[in-house]
């Protein structure tokens, strides 16, 4: 596929997940820019890795989106929303301790993942953070499944937004049977979920009005990084992912 020129790709967006690994490497990779390896020298453990296979995706997502060699794509520094090389691509990163997710595509979107499997105190979250009618409906399904697919909605729609926690988590409205409202009348947002790898994957983006409403974003699962963390190009896996569910977010009047 070849890359965009002066836009972002009109492409439905895609997502590219790779489970991480637990090597480190002492000294940050060469095809690292120097804001990175300065971040990256300051972290340690868990975080360390996290950081190093999270960069090493995004370019691999990057290059295959975009059909430039990896070690020729860059995002920007600092939070990566975007590239610089090649230019005019939209990203969003999440990442746990077992599994990285990167989405690219041509306009704004964010991505989020949580282990499935993951047990929070739900209910403490929802009374602060939600609104009544989120609260309603979520007590009653007393479902901690239902609760982290709205979380990953309210932390993608945020990521896409461009916004932080702070104060807006209520921006997104996640009624029952996932009906969304959102605060951004502008555009078409679209929000699809699904579980992959043991993982509640939730993508949020703005869709191109002439677009099918329907399509879901292409998933792909690559291979992990090598020893080195080198930039050769990385094989898809195979893989299976379960639909929860795709839908327009309305615009809140």
């Amino acid at each position: 596929m070849a890359g965009p020129s002066n836009a972002c790709s009109p492409d439905r967006p895609r997502i590219w997940l790779c489970h991480q690994i637990q090597r480190d490497l002492p000294a940050p990779p060469e095809w690292m820019t120097r804001f990175e390896a300065d971040t990256m020298a300051r972290l340690e453990g868990v975080r360390r890795r996290e950081f190093l296979a999270s960069r090493w995706l995004m370019r691999q997502g990057i290059s295959q989106a975009s059909g430039t060699a990896p070690e020729h794509c860059q995002p920007v520094d600092g939070r990566p929303v975007a590239t610089v090389s090649p230019p005019h691509w939209c990203l969003s990163l999440s990442h746990s301790r077992e599994l990285a997710a990167v989405a690219t595509g041509g306009r704004p979107l964010g991505i989020d993942i949580e282990p499935g499997q993951r047990k929070p105190d739900w209910t403490g979250v929802a009374r602060r953070w939600f609104s009544p009618v989120e609260q309603e409906w979520l007590f009653r399904a007393d479902d901690p499944f239902s609760f982290l697919q709205v979380w990953t909605l309210k932390e993608a729609w945020l990521k896409a937004t461009g916004r932080g926690i702070a104060g807006n988590l209520q921006t997104l409205e996640v009624r029952k049977n996932f009906e969304l409202y959102g605060d951004q009348p502008g555009g078409l947002w679209q929000a699809s979920c699904f579980y992959a790898e043991g993982f509640v994957v939730t993508l949020v983006h703005q869709a191109s009005t002439d677009g099918n409403r329907s399509l879901w974003p292409d998933i792909t699962l690559l291979e992990p990084p090598a020893d080195d963390f080198a930039l050769t190009p990385a094989r898809p896996l195979d893989t299976s992912w379960e639909p929860l569910f795709h839908r327009v977010i309305r615009a809140r009047r």
